[in-house]
């Protein structure tokens, strides 16, 4: 039912889309709910965001007092320049991948469902990474109820299959319905490339859903060693219907595990920014990572909030400018500018 909403709703529910953390969540969900309209249209949102808060202020709270001890971590803090899922049916490699492209912890075997929680592993590219998260493998007979949990904070999805199972195109259509079930949806468009889409975010009064989740969607076809027929991949599409950014790669030998990293960070847009402080040297040794399109002022909230508060002006080095020319807040970043940020 469409209902106007006020700008302070929807600036809470611009915020929490944008949140990472579980406490910055907490607080945008409490804005949400002082703020949204009270009427019989809302109901149901005002029944999820306090269901959310809910479950968000136990999370924070950690096991009770006396209780049992919690188990491994169903949300994994994000790092590095993005955070992405690795999707699956049983038994396509996925853990397999994990293991070779972040030497991560991960389990791998032949059998199916081995890894039971979300297990993190760092992906290195050049001077940054890419946080890639193991998920539990999806398949009618086992489906993790918290998944879509562990999705909220990630950027784009990686779904790992293995083209020569009979099963695949049945697992990877049941992975789709079971994640539309939880408003988790895998879309083909990235934000930095291309697409035949033309249509912008527009601007509206009616209320959307906050909690729906469009992960960019890449297809990682597995054990490409084993099946040399690229035309396998369309037609798994056309199967499914859909038409993902696909690469061939084999957790065993190695083929395309290169391509990875490079893609993915042009496919998400990543900026690199480098900061130095007024007389120092350029920190030329962690960037802050942003996306294309972001401004000086984002640079200065990833430095520190206080930092960002108290902004007055910036200088900056890079293609677009001269060096140390001043800037305000809204100046774009690009690749490899280097910035100065001065505050009240």
């Amino acid at each position: 039912m469409p209902t106007n909403v006020s700008p302070e709703y929807k600036k809470a529910e611009e915020a929490y889309r944008q949140a990472r953390e579980p406490k910055d969540r907490l607080d945008c969900l409490k804005q949400m709910l002082s703020t949204i309209p009270k009427h019989k249209g809302t109901e149901h949102l005002q029944a999820d965001i306090k269901s959310r808060i809910k479950d968000l202020t136990e999370e924070l709270a950690g096991p009770k007092k006396g209780g049992k001890r919690s188990g491994p971590a169903l949300a994994i803090r994000p790092e590095g320049a993005a955070q992405l899922a690795l999707l699956g049916p049983p038994n396509s490699g996925k853990s397999a991948l994990h293991l070779r492209l972040t030497g991560s912890r991960a389990q791998s075997g032949p059998g199916p469902f081995i890894t039971q929680f979300p297990e993190p592993g760092m992906l290195p590219f050049e001077d940054v990474a890419f946080q890639l998260l193991d998920l539990p493998s999806m398949s009618p007979e086992h489906s993790p109820p918290w998944i879509a949990s562990s999705l909220q904070s990630c950027d784009a999805a990686l779904l790992v299959v293995d083209l020569a199972d009979p099963a695949c195109v049945e697992n990877v259509q049941f992975i789709l319905d079971t994640l539309e079930g939880k408003k988790v949806s895998l879309v083909a468009d990235w934000p930095a490339l291309e697409s035949g889409a033309d249509e912008g975010p527009g601007e509206s009064d009616t209320l959307d859903d906050p909690f729906r989740i469009e992960l960019p969607t890449l297809l990682v076809a597995n054990k490409s060693d084993l099946l040399p027929d690229p035309e396998e991949v369309a037609v798994l599409e056309e199967l499914l219907d859909v038409h993902y950014p696909t690469l061939r790669v084999s957790a065993e030998t190695g083929q395309g595990l290169g391509e990875l990293a490079p893609w993915l960070f042009k496919a998400l847009g990543v900026v690199r920014v480098y900061t130095k402080a007024p007389g120092k040297d350029v920190e030329r040794d962690r960037p802050f990572t942003v996306r294309q399109g972001d401004t000086v002022l984002d640079v200065a909230r990833l430095v520190h909030k206080d930092i960002a508060e108290g902004f007055r002006f910036a200088r900056m080095w890079g293609a677009a400018v001269f060096d140390g020319q001043q800037v305000g807040a809204e100046q774009p970043v690009s690749d490899g500018d280097v910035v100065e940020l001065h505050s009240r």
